[in-house]
C-alpha cells in the first residue's frame, strides 16, 4: 500500500497519533471511519449503476478477453490477410449481389481538365491562405 512496510505504517501512525493529540484523536477516527463507509457505499452505487445500464454482471466479465497485451497486431493481420474472402462475401449476400462483387469493376470515368483561354487571368482567392 503506497510503498510502506509495516515498521513505517506504525511510525506513521505514532507520529499521527503524537501530531493529532488524544483529545481529538476520538473525532478523526470517526471521521475515518465515515470517510471509508462513504468511499464503499460510492463504490457499490457505481457498480448498480452499471448493472442496470449495462444489463450484465460485472462478476460474471471475463476481463482478460478485454485485455489489449493479448493481440498481437501481426498475427491479427496475418489472420486477415490469409483468411478466404469469397466466403465472406457470399455468405451473407443474395447470389447477385455476390456475382456482382467478383466482377471487374466498371472503368474509371475519364478526367476532364479546363483550361483557360490566352490571356485569361486566374482565379484569385483573397481570403486563401
Amino acid at each position: 500500500m503506497f510503498g510502506i512496510n509495516g515498521p513505517e505504517f506504525l511510525l506513521l501512525l505514532i507520529i499521527g497519533v503524537l501530531v493529532i493529540g488524544p483529545s481529538r484523536l476520538p473525532e478523526y477516527t470517526q471521521k475515518l471511519a465515515n470517510l471509508v463507509k462513504e468511499v464503499r457505499r460510492m463504490a457499490s452505487g457505481a457498480r448498480e449503476q452499471i448493472k442496470e445500464e449495462v444489463g450484465i454482471d460485472i462478476d460474471d466479465v471475463d476481463w482478460k478477453k478485454y485485455d489489449p497485451r493479448q493481440y498481437d497486431p501481426r498475427r491479427i493481420i496475418k489472420e486477415a490477410l490469409l483468411d478466404d474472402d469469397t466466403k465472406a462475401v457470399s455468405a451473407g449476400a443474395p447470389a447477385a449481389v455476390a456475382t456482382a462483387a467478383v466482377e471487374a469493376p466498371a472503368p474509371p470515368p475519364a478526367r476532364v481538365v479546363e483550361r483557360l483561354e490566352e490571356g485569361e487571368v486566374a482565379p484569385f482567392d483573397s481570403e486563401a491562405t
